[in-house]
């Protein structure tokens, strides 16, 4: 009985037996024909190190200094051989500690992963995969399949797609491991993980990572830097150093201690690793640029910049310096003069006066790339801001700020829309005033008669020719800043009164070359441009935008020591506020006010943008000697007598010591009346 049942046994046994053997035969046949499949197909070492399908751009600042990145940056290739020993051994420590002692799969590693899974109510495949390296460069590699863009619609996808954890792609995972430790060496699959890897903030491969968030090569970095990076590569986005440094830092204290208990690092460099924890450098920490490198990408054609193939490198206008001036002028205003709470938005452009853009911020908080830009995208009214065109037109055609003009009740009627009364901004009247406290003191009345008198076609063809490339409005209301324009625009139109008279186009770009090219592909296409007014109508219109700030609505905007220039300008119910102006260095505007055109209370363009506008300049000048703004005023003049009156929509109304306008010459008895007067009186009636 007991041999037959121990013959039953063991033919049970060889029936087993010879199942698994034939099975694990034909199992073992199978893997290492598509491992020697794959091995037939891998590449050379040198076809694997960039993992990109575009390229990169990289911003420089006006000294050379980088400042920005856009796309996935690649620092060049680096061999596992060459990077700093504790960023190899922070990789092998947190990611696979048996990497030297397998042969592309960890048994022991897969089964404490499906246990973990399990025993956290997981399924075996779900979560913790036991991946070794090996199988993670398979998996940067997507199993040698290549990017197909018929097939993905963005590299994003392709890349989520070739990270998924089925059953069928784990399997073909395996045979292509053996096929990558059959075909390279250990430090070669090192290699080629040490440049695939992402990690965050557009950094693809640990020396971009390294020249992103150190401003170092990868063969340089500290134990602490390198636990950070090594750290990144369990959640890139989320443990990114830009976007949470302390959370960044708490990560790398982890592979600190890992790294430790594994021998890699002594006592003595755990406690300065810890003590000493890696931060960013001033560039990483600017949020790749801000406002400013969104501005000039916009300004590049997209094969060179978002979907370009190659790496790129654009020399800016910018100055860091002054970008953190305003970025820091900005931040004092909002928190020392602005009710908690607030959602009231604003911008600041600060250029040169010929047009160079040298800092730019696009709303009070900073923001990822691609986020709305009010310096160049929000098309606001202008308000009184827009008036030095006005008196701009006037005096190129050889009016004197010293003229006179009534401001007094004004009806000017507008076919098909009847009658239009503008009133100042106090409801009250002046009477005869210059032209210069006209504009110093903002009055719309007076603004509005020199624009219907010089023509509203000519003040409309000074505001485009110096850069107001917006829609202008066709009715007498042209003249009180009904258009709307973008506050790069203004501020390059009032960088061409500061030039003396010519246009400038506003610009950030200097040159666009490939990286390791010498001859640039795109120079810069902005600047100076044509002549708008005379160079001394130009002078005479600095001095009365000075006497704005040295006692019209803009005094809050004086500076110490430093003659300035600007206007104030206030659009319909407050919706809109601004400052604009310039010394003899720099030219600056300010736009405040909401994104969803909720009215400002209690703020004017001689309030809050002309201290911000102040914060601003005080802080760009720094260390700058003062200089005299190009400027002229004329002797003054006696007033004549003159009466008011209303006026019909192509009014006739001249202001007073003014010459007509072309085509509208008095009789001669009344030229030699005014000649006459004018020797009398010291000036021209």
């Amino acid at each position: 009985m007991l041999g037959a049942i121990g013959a039953l046994v063991r033919w049970i046994w060889r029936m087993i037996w010879g199942t698994v053997w034939r099975v694990t035969a034909v199992v073992a046949l199978i893997v290492v024909g598509a491992s020697a499949y794959f091995h037939s197909q891998l590449p050379d070492l040198s076809a694997l190190l960039d993992g990109r399908q575009r390229g990169s751009v990289t911003m420089l600042d006006h000294e050379g200094e980088v400042f920005a990145w856009r796309g996935e940056t690649f620092g060049g290739t680096i061999a596992a051989k060459d990077v700093s020993r504790h960023l190899r051994n922070a990789v092998v420590a947190t990611e696979d500690k048996r990497f030297y002692g397998h042969f592309g799969v960890s048994p022991r590693g897969i089964a404490s992963a499906i246990r973990i899974n399990l025993t956290e109510g997981r399924g075996a495949l779900q979560g913790n995969g036991g991946s070794t390296l090996t199988q993670q460069v398979a998996k940067l590699l997507c199993l040698g399949v290549q990017y197909d863009p018929t097939r993905w619609k963005t590299e994003a996808e392709y890349e989520a797609d070739c990270r998924k954890g089925s059953i069928t792609r784990k399997l073909k995972e395996l045979p292509f491991a053996f096929a990558m430790e059959w075909k390279y060496t250990k430090d070669d699959i090192l290699t080629i993980y040490l440049n695939r890897a992402y990690l965050g903030a557009g950094a693809r491969g640990f020396e971009a990572a390294a020249q992103r968030y150190f401003g170092t090569s990868a063969a340089k970095v500290t134990p602490a830097q390198a636990a950070m990076l090594a750290g990144l590569l369990v959640a890139p986005s989320y443990f990114a150093p830009t976007g949470n440094l302390k959370r960044a830092q708490d990560r790398a204290a982890v592979v600190l201690r890992l790294m430790h208990e594994q021998g890699y690092l002594t006592n003595a460099e755990l406690a300065e690793a810890r003590a000493n924890p890696a931060t960013l450098t001033a560039a990483a920490s600017q949020r790749a640029g801000g406002f400013f490198a969104d501005w000039v990408m916009e300004t590049v054609p997209p094969f060179l910049s978002r979907a370009t193939t190659e790496d790129v490198i654009i020399h800016t206008t910018l100055d860091q310096h002054l970008q953190r001036a305003a970025e820091t002028a900005l931040t004092y205003v909002f928190e020392t003069k602005v009710r908690d709470g607030s959602k009231a938005q604003a911008a600041v452009v600060v250029m040169s006066a010929d047009g160079a853009v040298r800092a730019m911020v696009g709303g009070r908080q900073p923001a990822a790339p691609g986020a709305f830009n009010r310096a160049t995208q929000a098309r606001r009214q202008t308000g009184s801001a827009f008036k030095p065109f006005v008196y701009a037109a006037a005096l190129d055609m050889g009016w004197s700020p010293a003229d006179f003009v009534e401001d007094s009740p004004l009806t000017i009627r507008i076919p098909g829309s009847g009658p239009w009364s503008p009133q100042n901004y106090t409801k009250d009247f002046k009477g005869l005033v210059t032209l210069t406290e006209a504009l110093k003191q903002s009055l719309n009345i007076p603004a509005v008669r020199v624009s219907e008198a010089v023509g509203r076609e000519a003040v409309r063809q000074v505001a485009e020719n110096f850069g107001i490339v917006s829609d202008l409005a066709q009715g007498p209301a042209l003249a009180l800043g009904v258009s709307e324009a973008t506050l790069v625009e203004m501020t390059g139109a009032y960088a061409g009164i500061l030039n003396g008279g010519s246009s400038v186009r506003p610009y950030g770009l200097l040159e666009l070359r490939l990286t390791g090219e010498r001859t640039p592909l795109i120079t810069r296409s902005g600047g100076i441009g044509e002549r708008v007014i005379r160079e001394d109508a130009a002078q005479y219109l600095t001095g009365m935008l000075m006497q704005v700030i040295d006692g019209g609505t803009g005094t809050r905007a004086k500076l110490p020591g430093r003659q300035a220039a600007g206007k104030t300008g206030t659009t319909q119910a407050a919706r809109d506020a601004w400052f604009v102006g310039f010394t003899a260095d720099y030219v600056t505007g300010v736009w405040l006010g909401y994104d969803d055109n909720t009215p400002l209370t209690g703020v004017t363009g001689g309030g809050l943008p002309a201290e911000i506008w102040k914060e601003v300049m005080i802080r760009v000048h720094e260390g700058l000697p003062a200089r005299p703004l190009p400027a002229r005023m004329p002797e003054p003049r006696l007033p004549p007598q003159v009466s008011g009156g209303s006026v019909g929509a192509s009014s006739d109304a001249v202001p007073q010591g003014a010459p007509p306008p072309p085509g509208q010459d008095p009789d001669l008895a009344q030229r030699i009346l005014n000649e006459v007067l004018g020797t009398i009186l010291g000036g021209r009636w």
